[in-house]
């Protein structure tokens, strides 16, 4: 099976993957701090936004490659692709120290969870032969 819709996300999120993680060790490296935060908040933060990111991006990733693999119809791959790769590029700039109710820390969750049902259902649809 040649896979061509869940690369086209995957590649946009990889890019964003790396930033995060500059982002990251940049600021290790300028601190001196080798892991953990050290207490400093900003290094929470950054390396929060980070781990949130690679949470939800392996799993959605790994939850289309399967609904791509058992044949599910590229518009339902697009749709979770698009809502992640959104919701992963809003969510770093909502979750912030401080203000855990910022409207992107609610669009970086929301679009990761309704890409999620619906993978759920193609999948489901699938194994159930629907």
């Amino acid at each position: 099976m040649l896979f061509t819709v869940t690369p086209l996300y995957a590649l946009p999120l990889a890019a964003v993957f790396l930033v995060l993680w500059f982002r990251v060790s940049s600021m290790r490296a300028a601190l001196g701090q080798s892991f953990g935060d050290g207490g400093n908040e900003l290094l929470l933060q950054r390396v929060r936004q980070h781990g949130n990111f690679v949470e939800w991006t392996c799993f959605v990733l790994i939850l289309m490659i399967l609904a791509e693999g058992m044949g599910a119809p590229a518009v339902y791959l697009h749709v979770s692709g698009a809502m992640l790769l959104i919701g992963r590029v809003a969510h770093p700039f909502g979750l912030r120290i401080g203000n855990a109710g910022h409207p992107l820390r609610y669009v970086g969750n929301g679009t990761n969870i309704l890409a999620t049902l619906n993978l759920m259902v193609c999948l489901a649809v699938n194994i159930l032969g629907l």
